[in-house]
């Protein structure tokens, strides 16, 4: 068995033997959708909704707020994983250039999957759907891809029907939560 090649810590990772280009995107696509970071981002997005459309009256100052705070902890999530990667590797080379490289690469996810509702908020402020649609339906698909990842990450781990639908429902309640937050506090 020949084993395969890793890539040193926040490069790209190498091609399976027999791999293609295509197979490398999907498996870091996939790997960005089932991460911490990636379910972070949607958690975030759609507790920014929630608190956003509450205290504004149309989807584009929504979206302007969680752009705003997306970018902020990416930005912080950047900077933490960078700096604790010097603090665990004080003995690398390439300084602060690889540090912040390592702390993009951990940090990617976040804006990964939080892209689909921004996308959907976006449309609601081009005036493509109704402002409240856009946001009910920002934090639909929010719950949804939620629920999606926590189904990939349990058939990770088991063939069971159950446990993945255990899953789902456990990790599309994070977003289900602040939905219901969102119905209490606007009504």
């Amino acid at each position: 068995m020949t084993p395969v090649p890793r890539a040193a810590p926040g490069g790209a990772e190498p091609l399976p033997p027999g791999g293609s280009a295509a197979a490398s995107g999907a498996a870091r696509l996939s790997t960005l959708a089932t991460s911490a970071e990636g379910i972070y981002g949607l958690i975030i997005v759609a507790g920014m909704i929630v608190v956003s459309r509450n205290l504004t009256a149309s989807s584009g100052e929504a979206l302007l707020s969680v752009i705003a705070t997306l970018l902020v902890f990416f930005a912080a999530h950047v900077y933490a994983a960078a700096v604790s990667w010097m603090a665990e590797h004080p003995e690398r080379d390439g300084g602060i250039g690889s540090a912040v490289r390592h702390g993009l690469n951990e940090s990617v996810g976040l804006l990964g999957l939080a892209a689909v509702p921004v996308l959907i908020l976006f449309l609601g402020f081009a005036g493509l759907l109704h402002d409240g649609f856009a946001v009910w339906m920002a934090l639909s698909v929010d719950v949804l891809l939620l629920a999606i990842v926590g189904w990939v990450i349990a058939g990770t781990r088991t063939t069971s029907m159950w446990a993945r639908l255990g899953g789902a429902l456990v990790t599309a309640s994070f977003g289900g939560i602040l939905i219901a937050l969102k119905a209490l506090i606007h009504h």
